[in-house]
């Protein structure tokens, strides 16, 4: 017992401790970005986009951060929700490509791997440029790279909105929540 507690103190006094907290915390799975956005952004306004890029043809769920899933329509809302959770699901588990598009309004719209997007407003961006710029690259997830046109992690003003939006969809995808189905009008 005397020998545990002296192992264990030499142990806490080199750091070993929060070596292992840092090495846990590496290996989890998937990985996360640790940047969650102080400020969020208005649902109302991002659905009125999603209704305008989609010309009000397509069905969608709303998470509580934003993000929206494409939905067949007619789907019950009970299948509409299975299937966003279900793409949520599979977007945070494999690896969250994303594709971030500059739209004729100048919001940006990143696009993933599966029928998913989230929008970045341009007004919300540029109230809140400062904790954008500050905090853009701890929307990358641990030891991840993202090649850009600039090079491996460099991000001009459309990434860095990107990296906001995707930081958006990992709070989604880890406390997955639908706070609206939104139907064709």
């Amino acid at each position: 017992m005397v020998r545990r507690s002296f192992i264990s103190g030499l142990a806490a006094f080199f750091g070993v401790g929060e070596l292992m907290a840092n090495k846990a915390k590496a290996a989890a799975f998937p990985p996360v970005p640790i940047w969650r956005p102080s400020f969020q952004q208005p649902l109302d306004s991002i659905i009125e986009r999603i209704r305008y890029y989609s010309n009000g043809k397509r069905d969608f769920t709303v998470f509580s951060n934003g993000t929206c899933v494409i939905i067949d329509q007619g789907l019950s809302d009970a299948d509409a929700k299975t299937f966003s959770l279900k793409v949520l699901s599979d977007i945070f588990h494999f690896h969250p490509d994303m594709n971030p598009s500059l739209m004729d309004d100048g919001n940006v719209l990143v696009r993933y791997n599966h029928p998913a997007v989230n929008v970045v407003l341009k007004e919300i961006a540029k109230a809140h440029w400062s904790e954008i710029e500050k905090h853009h690259m701890e929307g990358l997830a641990t030891s991840e790279v993202l090649i850009t046109p600039l090079g491996a992690n460099k991000f001009d003003d459309i990434g860095k909105q990107a990296l906001l939006g995707r930081a958006y969809m990992f709070m989604d995808a880890q406390n997955p929540e639908i706070v609206k189905i939104e139907r064709l009008r």
